[in-house]
């Protein structure tokens, strides 16, 4: 059973049918299975999520784009990759509301500087797909943990990488799809831009990261993206960093908001691990 059947439907009939697969263990199963004969090993594989709601305006999905394929030709990320033990295998997924979830490029193998030049310019090229009234998280992990199923790699570690500038509003809750990840063994990143919600890492953090070394990165802006994506990138390849504690978030955020309205963000980024973080600078230096 495909995760994405779940969703057939939408609110409480959702979550129950989710509950359900969860008790039993039906997708979990399929989610564990071993490698097909002839897969190819990898040190990882990677599913980058890109939100595209309504909320990402066509310069921010642009930027984002653009943020990725720079990233797949910067140094410390290339470094990173040929350090890797086999390379790394690559999807990238757009997502938005509940029934919005697409492809955008297929697993690509990525184990050295021409593998990365020739993704860094497929990303370049790829248009948006969505503009999605609402922003549907659980949707968005449960199609993104369907891709690993029979995709040919056979990676040491798997891991969702979720962007988004928003909380879920859409279907069911996102920790019951996260539960299934973690029994997985699927580690869940995440990437939040904190334009519209100053503290939208903290949600991140305590609603959808999962794994032993997952953790949260937090850019300022559409602008600090391509800073944020190439830190992130480094640290899941090669690898966690040492993390401190963040200040606290408001009482009340962690509850879903279909529209916050909130103070905009400072212009600091910050990497987080669980609930620590180091700021860094939004240069691309390390």
């Amino acid at each position: 059973m495909a995760l994405r059947q779940v969703f057939q439907g939408a609110g409480r009939a959702a979550g129950r049918r989710l509950a359900t697969v969860i008790a039993g263990g039906l997708v979990v199963a399929a989610l564990g299975q071993s490698a097909p004969a002839g897969a190819r090993a990898v040190e990882l594989e990677l599913v980058l999520g890109v939100d595209t709601s309504m909320s990402v305006g066509a310069d921010e999905f642009a930027l984002q784009m653009a943020g990725y394929a720079a990233a797949f030709r910067h140094p410390e990320v290339l470094q990173a990759i040929r350090g890797s033990n086999g390379g790394i295998a690559v999807t990238l997924v757009q997502w938005a509301d509940s029934y919005q979830q697409a492809v955008s490029i297929d697993w690509t193998w990525v184990g050295d500087l021409a593998s990365a030049a020739v993704l860094a310019d497929r990303i370049a090229r790829v248009g948006r797909r969505f503009v999605g009234p609402g922003t549907a998280l659980a949707a968005a992990l449960a199609y993104c943990l369907d891709r690993f199923e029979g995709n040919g790699f056979e990676g040491v570690r798997r891991t969702v990488d979720i962007s988004g500038d928003g909380r879920d509003n859409r279907g069911p809750r996102v920790t019951l799809v996260r539960a299934l990840a973690m029994t997985s063994g699927i580690t869940v990143n995440g990437l939040a831009i904190l334009n519209d919600e100053p503290f939208l890492d903290r949600y991140y953090e305590r609603q959808v990261i999962v794994g032993p070394d997952a953790f949260v990165v937090a850019a300022a802006d559409y602008q600090d993206f391509a800073a944020a994506i190439v830190k992130k990138l480094v640290r899941e390849i090669a690898g966690p960093q040492i993390a401190r504690a963040p200040p606290a978030a408001p009482r009340g955020y962690w509850a879903r908001a279909v529209v916050p309205e909130m103070r905009r963000s400072s212009t600091s980024s910050t990497i987080r691990r669980n609930s620590m973080s180091i700021p860094f600078s939004v240069s691309t230096r390390s």
